[in-house]
């Protein structure tokens, strides 16, 4: 979740490798913490349809692909009992980062972030919001609401 947050807010992108492997680990992770097939199934079946919900919202152009790709990853690994939660902290984290971040490109540069392109392509009106910034601390956020946290304790 952090190094996705990362990787979006440097670079306005989240790596298609990056998701594929948070996809491609959940099955043996869930396989070996015994979480068993139908609750597998059913997390697999949350994934979709978040893929499903977040792939509309970006053909409106409200959020980007990677976003849609890592909203259905993250919704696979959060499981039917944690996407409700994850959409309102992301919501919520959401418009506050949205807030900011218009904020921030109407106040003048400190001279010492001048030299950081991060910085820079952050304050660009024509780029989007690194979405990953909410979704990530949403996601480290509900994780305790979620089966994992029952099979830890």
């Amino acid at each position: 979740m952090v190094l996705t947050a990362h990787k979006d807010a440097a670079t306005l992108t989240i790596s298609n490798r990056l998701v594929a492997c948070l996809g491609v680990g959940y099955v043996p992770f869930a396989l070996l913490s015994g979480l068993g097939l139908l609750n597998m199934g059913y997390a697999l079946a949350t994934g979709v349809l978040m893929l499903l919900m977040s792939f509309l919202l970006f053909s409106f152009g409200l959020i980007g692909g990677g976003d849609a790709k890592f909203a259905a990853v993250t919704s696979v690994w959060l499981g039917p009992e944690g996407v409700l939660m994850f959409i309102a902290y992301t919501t919520l984290i959401g418009g506050i980062l949205a807030l900011a971040l218009l904020i921030f490109r109407t106040l003048p540069l400190p001279a010492f972030l001048n030299g950081h392109v991060w910085v820079r392509r952050m304050r660009e009106p024509t780029n989007g919001i690194p979405y990953a910034l909410a979704m990530s601390p949403a996601a480290l956020l509900t994780i305790p609401s979620t089966q994992w946290a029952a099979l830890i304790a």
